[in-house]
């Protein structure tokens, strides 16, 4: 559970797998999908690869991060084969697998959850307006599909990252209703981790021709979120996307005690670099505040995951001294 009156600031010690780029989506403000059959996949062996590189760094969490595969494509069979053994390989290498491949069906996230430590999809905004603009080639991202995303985690008991995208066109009032169905799904199944809130940053491969959403309102946006929220979901911040360091801070102050995944690239931000751990400590400390690595799955959800996966986060929490 965050203690939110602390001084503690909590972020994920990450590394990225991404199975493929290609997506169905044609989200007018995205900057990491490719065309179907432009790329390939990722093999097991080059992800092998990278995985035994990683294995002497301070990494913990593996993000599965997938762009989506049309749930009636011949493809997706191996699609989602090829997720569940990218999980299955990060797990028996020592790593704890987090998944975020867009919306799935019951069954997929039901096997995945063998895989597993938590999972999570962006809500982005629930208002239907969207799909009339940035979402207009974006099948996927119907607010029905998403929310039954979240309702199957809590069905499930899958520990659970949602989030809120800022500044693609929504107002102010539909950030609260989005939090507030947020809130509705945790109070029933008490699953949801983490809400993030992304600040729409332009990158060089969008056709989206909008101002990146300015981060002085991030503060006043964190605040209302604490007050709509349950007090046992974390709000996360990324911190590349925060680029003032004052305004980073005042957006801890207001509420944000997690900073996400640290690794080397922002997949879906490419164009905006990690701010690393060192660097970090530098802004935070000299204002009192304590960065601490912790796992993608919070304590009060152990129980929820298999005896095998319990053991392997005991062993990354007592290697990594992660809370």
């Amino acid at each position: 559970m965050p203690i939110n009156n602390s001084r503690l600031v909590t972020y994920s010690p990450a590394y990225t797998i991404v199975p493929t780029y290609e997506c169905f989506n044609r989200c007018s403000y995205c900057n990491f999908r490719s065309e179907p059959g432009k790329i390939a996949w990722m093999s097991l062996s080059d992800a092998e690869s990278i995985l035994k590189s990683l294995q002497s760094e301070k990494v913990c969490e593996i993000l599965i991060l997938s762009g989506e595969v049309h749930p009636q494509s011949p493809k997706r069979q191996a699609w989602f084969q090829r997720i569940y053994d990218l999980c299955e390989l990060a797990l028996a290498m020592g790593f704890l697998p987090h998944t975020n491949a867009g919306p799935l069906s019951f069954k997929e996230m039901e096997k995945l959850k063998c895989v597993n430590v938590s999972m999570g999809l962006m809500l982005e905004q629930l208002t239907p307006t969207l799909l009339n603009t940035v979402h207009r080639h974006a099948p996927s991202k119907l607010p029905e599909v998403r929310l039954q995303q979240l309702q199957w985690a809590g069905e499930l008991q899958i520990p659970f990252t949602t989030g809120l995208l800022l500044g693609i066109g929504e107002t102010a009032d539909d950030w609260w209703e989005t939090l507030e169905a947020i809130s509705d799904l945790h109070q029933r199944y008490h699953h949801i981790q983490e809400v993030i809130l992304q600040p729409h940053s332009p990158g060089h491969q969008q056709t989206f021709d909008a101002p990146p959403f300015d981060p002085h309102q991030l503060p006043e946006v964190i605040f209302r979120a604490r007050q709509i929220l349950p007090p046992d979901i974390n709000i996360q911040i990324p911190p590349n996307l925060v680029k003032d360091e004052r305004w980073l801070l005042a957006c801890i102050e207001a509420g944000a005690r997690d900073l996400g995944g640290i690794g080397p690239k922002d997949e879906v931000n490419p164009d905006y670099p990690h701010v690393q751990e060192q660097a970090l400590r530098e802004i935070l400390q000299p204002a009192g505040w304590e960065l601490v690595p912790r796992s993608p799955v919070y304590p009060q959800f152990d129980s929820w995951l298999s005896g095998e996966l319990q053991t392997a986060v005991k062993r990354s929490r007592n290697t990594m001294l992660l809370v």
